[in-house]
């Protein structure tokens, strides 16, 4: 009857074990269904699987163990005081694979965005366990941590709906005032015909020491850098004619 009543308990935990794994995996395909072709998410999840299931089965032994008449109070002993020396022997990498999965999870930005970085300004090319590469705008990688990106203040160009210009235009004092009057619908003229460009204001904001200084705000919907440089051109050259 010891012996029935040990396998029958064996095979509950076997179970519960396989249960348990089979809901996290399930879950974790859902996560993946969501986010589509995620390649760096996808490898992200199949480490939560592998965690997870290690920690489940380790819980199942224990439980085994414990059950089958074996004091596991040493053991759990032993492993908690390897488990804080190991964690404290590899802390920085296993703080930039905790980065790595808030990163995958939390998505504040993905491969293919802009962004700027306390010192560094790049777009992404790869994001790994321990490290994010940028490719920057002078064509050197920067490798940066995951931890120590997650402790800055990260600028993310590609979430930009928009991207704003600010102009100053100076002009002598002694234009006519009628002509000084109809600089802001000038302004405004030029900037809607550019294409994906939404004027928002042009006042006369200083009179200067030497000039009369106009300041044109407009934005362009395009979330890039580099078009916006190019409507600002744009802009530029039709003010000058």
């Amino acid at each position: 009857e010891r012996i029935i009543s040990d396998v029958v308990m064996l095979l509950i935990l076997l179970q519960v074990g396989l249960w348990a794994g089979r809901s996290i995996r399930f879950y974790l395909e859902m996560k993946q269904a969501e986010r589509g072709a995620d390649q760096v998410f996808a490898g992200s999840l199949d480490i939560i699987n592998f965690v997870a299931r290690m920690l489940i089965w380790s819980l199942v032994i224990l439980v085994a163990l414990d059950n089958l008449g074996v004091n596991i109070t040493a053991l759990l002993a032993g492993l908690g005081v390897g488990g804080v020396a190991v964690a404290l022997a590899l802390q920085n990498v296993l703080g930039d694979l905790f980065a790595s999965l808030s990163i995958a999870l939390d998505k504040p930005f993905v491969v293919g965005d802009s962004l700027n970085l306390d010192a560094y300004t790049g777009k992404v090319e790869h994001i790994g366990i321990k490290t994010t590469r940028l490719r920057s705008e002078t064509g050197e990688q920067i490798i940066l941590s995951n931890a120590d990106i997650l402790k800055s203040r990260v600028r993310n160009y590609g979430r930009a709906q928009e991207l704003r210009a600010l102009a100053t235009i100076r002009v002598a004092y002694g234009t006519p005032s009628e002509r000084l009057q109809s600089i802001p619908a000038l302004l405004e003229r030029i900037v809607s015909e550019q294409q994906n460009a939404r004027f928002e204001r042009c006042h006369l904001k200083t009179l200067g020491d030497s000039a009369l200084i106009f300041e044109l705000s407009y934005f362009a919907q395009t979330p890039s850098v580099h078009p916006l440089l190019d409507l600002q051109q744009a802009v530029n050259f039709r003010i000058i004619d």
